[in-house]
């Protein structure tokens, strides 16, 4: 009931809640409460009536409108409710009929005060009544007796759902007592019998009986559905249900209700999403909704950047491996500063998102609104690094003397790039390019020195010793406790990574059901991406696994 039918009634609400004084203002709710409880759903009445018997003002305005009793009822409540929540509040002594407070309806309708709290929503309208110096919600018994004649059975079921005597409560925990030890069921099953009996909800039912298991676990009549896992248990259900097993399968292993396990599920999600890091380059502007639209919309002159990407050619002399580096146009300066912008706008409000999280009340809505930011992050983070890409093999010919393996150098200087990318401050005004430049010549100057040192120091006369034979004099054991344990570890780090990137890691290292490690180009054609798209996502995969690593005090990979 929150959109009013007539628009009339609409206006004339609006004008009374704004312009009315507060005294007028509780006297236009007496009537329209009056005219409430007189209202015939099989009559029409003409607006001017309706308006005249409100505010005892006949307006000029609508003089051929005329409303039918359902549409001027819908409409009547809802100006009562405005009208009640904008007048000041009133004793019951200044009201001309009986009014009864949210505690002595629940008595009289033996239905509970949160009940009769959601039928506001349907039409039952309160106002506020000062007693005892104490203003409370209070029912006026002509609007009360209205509802009730309109929602018969809705109060009649309602009243078989309201708080159980001492008396039943103990019933109820003996039939049940007496049903779970001749195994007459599960708890739906024994609740709904004992409901049929009992004249109660079966949901009442169940809530009194998973409330005395609770309360008195060594004397619980369902003990197969209270149990409590400890944190190791919690671990090893979820990861479980990562590698695939369903829900109904763990609470049978468990010894829980699939309830408990989703929450147990929903508490482990929520301390993997808490303990990743999220780290971005704040800006003022990302507090301003106002702002939000245009940091989150197309990048400047995006028609013409697509109409660039459509007629982009591949250089003859440009090698298979690096083909694919040429799909993107290069960005402008404007362009780097929008997507920059964008990327940690998306950050930014997925952070704010985690900071309302509580792991132990936590909703799959939270989780889909979180990843949902981070991914689009994500998307346009690669986007940058993939536009950026030719930066790096330019920088890394020029540099192609002093290595001896050109992709490997190429390899790094991409790791120079994301770690740019991931660093840059777009509000300085300086182009991303620039930036990138230095970083990766600053570690090329560092990596290459590096990398001669360390052939010159381990080449031998006739071989390197990186590819020497390895000592075979081990402990059986040892090598199988240390295989096991490797085993856990990258287990435990492969959990925090997305599904997608699971399984490029396992398809590379050969892990779980892929017995031999796959090339890149073998990858590719699974996932249906290009060799050199797999390579990308390796690299961001082992950074991303070693930052974890370092932070959970772990063997880096």
């Amino acid at each position: 009931m929150s959109e009013f039918r007539i628009e009339a009634l609409k206006e004339l609400t609006d004008q009374q809640v704004r312009f009315a004084p507060p005294g007028q203002r509780l006297a236009q709710l007496a009537r329209a409460e009056k005219l409430l409880t007189e209202i015939d759903l099989e009559r029409s009445y003409p607006y001017q009536y309706v308006c005249f018997r409100v505010t005892e003002f006949r307006p000029d305005s609508h003089q051929d409108l005329v409303i039918s009793g359902g549409d001027l009822e819908h409409d009547l409540y809802l100006l009562i409710q405005s009208l009640a929540r904008s007048a000041p509040a009133v004793t019951a002594d200044e009201v001309e009929e009986p009014v009864l407070t949210l505690e002595e309806m629940s008595k009289q309708l033996n239905v509970s005060t949160k009940t009769i709290s959601r039928w506001k929503s349907r039409g039952l309208v309160g106002r506020s009544i000062m007693r005892n110096g104490r203003r409370q919600m209070g029912f006026l018994k002509s609007v009360v007796d209205r509802f009730m004649a309109a929602n018969h059975q809705r109060v009649q079921k309602s009243g078989r759902f309201s708080q159980l005597s001492d008396s039943e409560r103990e019933d109820i925990l003996r039939r049940a007592k007496r049903l779970s030890r001749v195994n007459q069921g599960t708890l739906t099953e024994v609740a709904r019998r004992i409901a049929r009996r009992l004249g109660r909800s079966p949901e009442t039912i169940r809530y009194t009986i998973r409330n005395f298991d609770r309360m008195h676990p060594e004397q619980a009549l369902f003990p197969d559905v209270m149990g409590v896992l400890d944190t190791h248990s919690k671990e090893n259900l979820y990861s479980s249900y990562r590698r695939g097993i369903s829900v109904q399968s763990l609470a049978k292993q468990f010894n829980i209700t699939a309830s408990s396990v989703y929450r147990s599920i929903h508490e482990a999600e929520a301390k993997r999403l808490l303990d990743q890091p999220l780290d971005y380059i704040y800006h003022e502007s990302f507090d301003d909704p106002a702002q939000e639209a245009d940091i989150i919309g197309n990048m400047p002159d995006a028609e013409d950047y697509e109409a660039k990407r459509h007629a982009l050619k591949v250089p003859k002399d440009a090698p298979p491996e690096l083909a694919s580096l040429y799909n993107l146009p290069l960005l402008t300066k404007e362009q780097d500063q929008h997507l920059f912008r964008k990327m940690n706008f998306l950050k930014h409000k997925a952070h704010q998102l985690r900071l309302k999280i509580n792991p132990l009340r936590v909703r799959t809505q939270d989780f889909k609104e979180i990843e949902a930011l981070q991914e689009q992050s994500a998307t346009v983070k690669d986007h940058l690094i993939s536009c950026n890409m030719r930066l790096v093999v330019a920088i890394a010919k020029r540099h192609a003397a002093q290595s001896d393996n050109f992709f490997e150098l190429l390899s790094d200087g991409n790791m120079s790039l994301i770690r740019a990318v991931e660093k840059f401050d777009y509000s300085r005004g300086n182009k991303f390019s620039t930036y990138a430049s230095w970083a990766i010549m600053k570690n090329f100057a560092r990596s290459i020195p590096e990398e001669k040192r360390r052939r010159e120091r381990y080449v031998t006369g006739n071989e390197d010793a990186f590819t020497g034979t390895p000592d075979q004099r081990t402990d059986e054991q040892e090598i199988v406790a240390s295989v096991e344990q490797t085993k856990h570890r990258v287990n435990r780090l492969l959990e925090y990574l997305e599904p997608r990137e699971q399984q490029i890691v396992r398809m590379r290292a050969g892990l779980d059901s892929y017995s031999e490690g796959m090339t890149l180009e073998e990858i590719g054609q699974q996932l249906g991406i290009t060799k050199e798209r797999v390579r990308q996502l390796n690299v961001r995969i082992m950074s991303k696994l070693r930052t974890i690593a370092k932070e959970q005090k772990m063997d880096a990979m």
